[in-house]
């Protein structure tokens, strides 16, 4: 039964996210797509939208005049079907109002009106910022980080302050600035975090580009040595009395939950509300993550220090392909731009003059050998078709010459069952292993561990352990294809003894379980 529930349950979480994801559908670069991307900013540029059809058509008529839409688009008809589409995809919502109509098409038009949906809000709103967003780089908000630190420094006292002050009179003030601390400290590492993915996006297309002219590697070269070691050297500067400072809190953090309790006016076991960042120990778990490192879980830090490493260092290959005497670079890339620029201003006939003086082919058409099998498009211009990538040897030396073709994949069967069979004996090794624990698990100390079980048994161990945030927690692990959970408690003065093929293992102050999977 709980295996059914658990099916039952992955296909609801499905079901919901191709639902949501439905909501993205109006901004595809299809037909219309103008349209229905002006009508969801009609919606959600004011508080608690209710427009008909009607007041939509209205709105839509101005902006088909100044030519942000297709003509015709204004129609009461078009928005009709237009308004149905969004409600189809979950972005509006229909309703209905009393009104005082003179014909039943004027009653038709006027009595139904669209209400946004939340989420729909929440979509039109990153797109609207991600197409203000610029080309070029972010700045990173380094700001935040003393910030940071500063607020997690104040946060201490203020839950200390709103304990002592539980049930006086001055109990409602302390609960409040301790609210406030905590929703300002997450608005502030959000924002950090979001400054520094982008700006590192927008470094990673940089730096993997084979081709950068002299003034471009001079501009990335100061972006690199000044202003990414200034980021870093404050990141590494703040991060350990940041960490200080969350491990202070991880000791209290029930209390601060507890009382950063939920809001009771708001929301029902069916619809949940949605909390602000602070109020769940998931979303200290992620801040935490962010500055310290756990076992097997590096932190954002680290991530971010590895990232500026292999960024200077694709910068200086560059440097160094720009600078040496031979190689790929010096390259053809300013003469292919500046022969671009010629066809892009040449005359048809100046154009099949200037391709055959640049590329010795006067009479042939066909840039490439015949395809494989024939294709159905030859009704699709050239400028439509696919893109031929220009190979390293033609862009850098201008060198044509066949390097010769990737050699098929041969069918080897002899391989493939011989790679079969030793999946095969490393999973009937693993079955028989976590059998093996199965049948100890009762009486686990009593038991003499082979050398397999003992495998598997050190693999959850450490995966449980892994899971632990503090020594005093409980952890556990699981075989995710058998079912055989570990569970890691904590026990003062307990020591746990496995008795193995290898010797013997001993846990300090810690007991061990094992259960089967169902």
């Amino acid at each position: 039964m709980e295996q059914e529930q658990h099916v039952q349950d992955t296909l609801v979480g499905a079901e919901s996210t191709d639902r949501r994801l439905l909501l993205y559908a109006y901004l595809q670069p299809r037909e219309h797509h103008r349209t229905y991307l002006t009508t969801m900013r009609l919606f959600a540029s004011t508080l608690l939208a209710d427009l008909s059809a009607g007041e939509v058509a209205a709105k839509l008529a101005a902006a088909e005049r100044e030519g942000l839409i297709d003509p015709g688009e204004s129609r009461i008809e078009t928005v009709i079907a237009r308004l149905k589409q969004l409600v189809e995809w979950g972005n509006l919502v229909p309703g209905r109002r009393e009104v005082i109509a003179a014909s039943i098409a004027e009653f038709q038009h006027g009595s139904v009106r669209y209400q946004v949906s939340k989420l729909a809000v929440r979509v039109q709103r990153d797109v609207d910022e991600l197409l203000r967003v610029p080309e070029g780089a972010r700045e990173v908000s380094r700001e935040l980080l003393p910030a940071i630190e500063r607020g997690l420094g104040a946060l201490g006292k203020s839950l200390s302050d709103a304990v002592f002050t539980e049930g006086g009179p001055g109990a409602k003030r302390a609960r409040e600035a301790l609210a406030e601390q905590v929703t300002t400290l997450f608005l502030q590492h959000a924002e950090l975090a979001v400054t520094v993915r982008d700006f590192y996006a927008y470094l990673g297309q940089i730096v993997t580009r084979h081709h950068l002219a002299p003034d471009e590697i001079s501009g990335f070269r100061n972006l690199l040595v000044e202003y990414i070691q200034m980021v870093v050297e404050d990141v590494l500067r703040h991060t350990p009395a940041i960490a200080e400072s969350l491990g202070q809190l991880a000791r209290g953090r029930s209390e601060l939950l507890r009382l950063l309790g939920p809001t009771n006016a708001l929301g029902s076991e069916d619809l949940p509300i949605e909390r602000s960042r602070g109020r769940t120990v998931a979303d200290w778990q992620d801040l935490t993550d962010w500055f310290v490192d756990r076992p097997g879980r590096p932190s954002q830090v680290t991530a971010l220090r590895e990232a500026t490493g292999r960024a200077i260092g694709s910068l200086l290959a560059s440097v160094k392909r720009a600078t040496s005497g031979g190689g790929l670079l010096p390259g053809r890339r300013a003469e292919l731009l500046k022969l671009a620029g010629w066809f892009d201003g040449a005359t048809p006939d100046q154009a099949h003059s200037l391709y055959a003086a640049a590329f010795g082919l006067y009479s042939a058409r066909n840039l490439l050998p015949s395809p494989e099998h024939d294709g159905d498009d030859e009704h699709t211009p050239w400028r439509d078709g696919p893109l031929l990538d220009v190979t390293v040897s033609v862009r850098s030396r201008g060198d044509r010459g066949a390097r010769g073709r990737t050699s098929r994949i041969v069918d080897d069967p002899i391989t493939e069952q011989a790679l079969l069979a030793d999946a095969r004996a490393v999973d009937k090794k693993r079955s028989e292993a976590v059998t093996e624990l199965v049948e100890a698990a009762p009486t686990i100390e009593e038991s003499r561990l082979s050398h397999g079980a003992l495998d598997v048994f050190c693999e959850l161990l450490t995966m449980a352990m892994a899971q632990r945030e503090r020594a005093e927690d409980t952890g556990s692990a699981a075989d995710p294809v058998r079912g055989l959970k570990l569970t890691v408690t904590p026990e003062e003065g307990r020591t746990t003894t496995i008795k193995t093929a290898g010797g013997t293992l001993t846990l300090h102050n810690a007991s061990v379980a094992l259960e089967a999977g169902s």
